[in-house]
């Protein structure tokens, strides 16, 4: 039954908080807005979204390029449609079926572009702090965001700690598994070998300085474009608010939003930067107006090049959600003979 799915009701939420938002929103209101918005400035807004997009498809770009080398428009096209799976599924749902679509139209093992996701969030988090930082100097950022911060600042040297961990220690974790797993639990030891070996491979840029400095740079000139972004749709929406306000809207934004619960964040998203936007002396219409435009103009870049490519590709939403469905996401030991193989002989030598 179609209640019984979490799409529908993650739906039915989106519709109510979008509800909730526009109930009071009159047609005189919008028809004032569209008299004073500056098209040029809009334009503008515009452009720092795809350009935002790019930058983040770029970095996933370099991250994929270990595993194999891939084209600008492909890594565009195929970020952008995987960002169109991400959206259309409720809570993390949508990075799952974003790892089936990159395995099955990119050529990328799953677990690979696990541990691309894991990197991506990660560089975020880095990039986010910074900005932090930044707008802290600025101003008095409010105090359950600045707490929240130094979560995430903590969280994030964990998780790095945890990645060069697995790096640098990568034979010795495999020994013990060997040594306490092989013999009792085969298939358990195959699938930890395997996963340990694909995620490695993933995270191995945290290696390079010259890649992760790449992937910083990225993930700061991502965040700086979608800052500008909202600058700009200030100015066209005649707010005279200055950029440190559109980088504060981002990060509450952003942070508000790190576990999706709607699709595409419909209806949380404009809560989020409304609320946002009415602590600077907003109005409540105006505020969820900037919101629904943003938010529009935010899927623009990710329609525009993940529809080409799912076009392209004969892909559907629909089919990448039976795929995730009927497989599980359980990893394949078509090689376990292999493996074991090359224990043998380890152990031989």
């Amino acid at each position: 039954m179609f209640w019984k799915k979490k799409q529908f009701w993650g739906t039915l939420l989106a519709v109510l908080l979008l509800a909730y938002c526009v109930k009071d929103i009159k047609i005189s209101e919008v028809q004032l807005l569209f008299k004073r918005l500056d098209f040029f400035m809009l334009f503008l807004s515009i452009v720092g979204a795809y350009l935002f997009i790019i930058a983040r498809a770029l970095r996933w770009k370099l991250m994929a390029e270990q595993h194999k080398k891939i084209s600008v428009m492909q890594a565009l096209s195929l970020y952008g449609a995987g960002q169109i799976v991400n959206m259309a599924m409720p809570v993390l749902t949508g990075q799952v079926g974003r790892m089936f679509l990159f395995s099955k139209k990119g050529g990328f093992k799953k677990t690979f572009i696990f541990s691309t996701i894991v990197l991506e969030v990660l560089f975020d988090a880095i990039a986010l702090i910074a900005f932090l930082v930044l707008i802290s100097m600025a101003f008095a950022f409010p105090d359950k965001y600045r707490s929240l911060g130094v979560v995430i600042a903590s969280v994030t040297i964990t998780i790095l700690a945890l990645l060069y961990f697995m790096l640098h220690y990568k034979d010795k974790i495999d020994a013990f598994n060997r040594s306490k797993l092989r013999h009792k639990w085969p298939g358990t030891y195959i699938g930890i070998r395997k996963f340990l070996g694909s995620f490695t491979k993933g995270i191995n840029l945290l290696k390079s300085s010259q890649h992760m400095i790449g992937s910083l740079a990225y993930s700061l000139m991502a965040w700086v474009m979608h800052t500008l972004s909202i600058y700009f749709l200030f100015k066209s929406f005649g707010f005279e608010l200055p950029v440190a306000t559109a980088a504060t809207v981002m990060i509450i934004n952003t942070i508000a939003l790190m576990i999706p619960i709607t699709p595409g964040n419909a209806g949380t998203f404009e809560i989020a930067v409304s609320r946002s936007l009415t602590a600077f002396a907003i109005g409540r219409s105006d505020a969820v107006l900037f919101a629904l435009a943003l938010h529009i103009i935010d899927f623009l870049p990710i329609f525009t090049m993940g529809l080409y490519f799912m076009r392209s590709e004969k892909v559907s939403i629909k089919e990448i959600k039976k795929e995730q469905l009927d497989s599980g996401f359980q990893p394949s030991f078509s090689d376990d003979i292999d493996l074991v193989e090359d224990d043998e002989k380890r152990e031989a030598v």
